[in-house]
């Protein structure tokens, strides 16, 4: 994960919620993966549905991790 990238002043590590576009860069995952995986029922990582929809870190590294737990 790119938790050193920043956009605006503070390191995306360091923030607690993420835009789709923040987390598709602090990630490397499409913004069309993202939305998908936010659509899913229950999405452990989604804060709200609005017009900007923004993301918990760490909830989404989790679920990444989880997810890549399978390709270890």
């Amino acid at each position: 994960m790119a938790a050193n990238k920043t956009i605006g002043n503070i390191p995306l590590g360091e923030k607690m919620n993420l835009s789709i576009a923040e987390a598709s860069v602090y990630t490397g995952i499409g913004q069309v993966t993202l939305r998908k995986w936010l659509r899913e029922p229950d999405c452990p990582f989604l804060i709200g549905w609005s017009e900007e929809m923004l993301v918990r870190r760490q909830e989404l590294e989790d679920y990444i991790h989880s997810k890549t737990m399978f390709f270890s």
